[in-house]
């Protein structure tokens, strides 16, 4: 194979976008070859703006029969995610799923499975793992540059979204449509750097989600969530849609010292021993150990991050390049938006690995309950630029 012909399924406001970059022919090795699209204005929008030889259909069904793509980019409703992902394995294709991998962790482990036994490259769009800073901090942590990880806390309240963004879509803010809310749209790029960059995942998670908090949704808008780890590491993360200004913060203490991301810069406080040595040997009562305040440089581009993404997928299908975001750690990021939703349901903590059958039935009590009389089928598609 020279080239790598891709259909995308769902023409929404991620999927436009990379069809756009697609068709301007902006990854090397690969051709857009087919949209599908249930909606018959995207399709029209899809006539009017893309290449004439790319093939549009109305399902999934439809372009996996038509035998005219080598892989997918599956851009549809969360819940839809693992089914097509499936489906798309099944009919021999590679694959590569926007975020999050789905709704809840049963399915996404089915998910899983059939990759694992396909053979076929299986890819997320985390596009922020293509950030500078994040690659950076996460060999700093890894080779113990930082020491043992300590305490995390991240806070990213800068998701604003106003209820003009919530109304542009039937299923956007339902239980039944999309599962969630800010921590299954906007935080699954967070949730997933979180664990990836300090290489560990919690063993119990405490968290308080709100729902509807700023917003005329059901799902959550405003969450604050404590985490513990095996080596005795604490954690916080604080997310919402509805502040703003709002604030983009991580910060990692290790026994070395600590590192803090925001506003695009990484500063890393870095003790001139490691602070058990210094408890161990310190006998003068008041004093800390010897700190040194250091501006990181970080090499790189951070623009072009969904690109980029989806050019390392296709480097992985044709060269046998290492993914940057492997499908199969897609579950790790939902795992804690499960819990941090089960936590809250149940008003208690949860221990990792999650009770997933538990999770399931709370979540089709939620959907059960759902007073929402939107449309699920009515959508506006929106400019993503900038939206990371």
């Amino acid at each position: 194979m020279s080239k790598v012909r891709i259909g995308i399924i769902g023409l929404g406001n991620m999927g436009t976008g990379h069809a756009k970059y697609l068709n301007s022919g902006e990854v090397k090795g690969a051709e857009l070859a087919a949209i599908c699209d249930l909606r018959e204005e995207r399709l029209k929008w899809a006539a009017e703006n893309l290449s004439s030889d790319v093939k549009r259909f109305q399902t999934p069904e439809e372009l996996f029969a038509a035998n005219c793509v080598d892989a997918v980019i599956v851009a549809t409703p969360h819940y839809d995610h693992p089914r097509l992902a499936i489906e798309g394995f099944n009919h021999g294709l590679h694959v590569l799923v926007e975020k999050p991998a789905g709704v809840y962790t049963k399915q996404v482990r089915e998910m899983n499975e059939v990759a694992a036994n396909s053979g076929k490259v299986f890819s997320m769009m985390y596009n922020q793992r293509t950030n500078p800073l994040y690659q950076k901090l996460r060999d700093l942590i890894q080779s113990g540059e930082l020491g043992e990880v300590r305490r995390t806390n991240w806070i990213i309240t800068n998701w604003y979204r106003s209820q003009s963004y919530y109304d542009s879509g039937g299923w956007r803010a339902t239980w039944a449509g999309e599962g969630g809310g800010v921590l299954l749209n906007q935080d699954p790029h967070q949730l997933d750097l979180w664990q990836w960059t300090i290489g560990m995942m919690p063993v119990r998670v405490r968290a308080f989600c709100h729902f509807g908090k700023y917003r005329n949704i059901e799902v959550e808008d405003d969450v604050t969530a404590y985490v513990e780890y095996e080596n005795g590491a604490t954690g916080v993360f604080v997310t919402t849609t509805g502040e703003a200004p709002g604030t983009n913060r991580f910060e990692i203490t290790g026994d070395r010292g600590k590192i803090v991301i925001e506003d695009g810069k990484m500063t890393f406080w870095r003790l001139r021993v490691p602070e058990p040595e210094f408890n161990r040997n310190f006998k003068s009562g008041f004093g800390s150990p010897e700190c040194w305040k250091c501006e990181i440089p970080v090499q790189g581009d951070n623009g072009n991050q969904h690109r980029k993404i989806t050019q390392n997928f296709v480097d992985a299908i044709l060269k046998g390049t290492p993914l940057i975001a492997p499908g199969q750690e897609g579950i790790k990021g939902l795992t804690l938006s499960n819990a941090m939703h089960l936590s809250t349901w149940t008003d208690n903590w949860v221990n990792l690995p999650i009770d997933e059958d538990l999770f399931y039935e709370k979540l089709q009590e939620r959907i059960a309950n759902s007073k929402s009389t939107k449309d699920a089928n009515a959508a506006r598609t929106l400019d993503v630029s900038g939206t990371h």
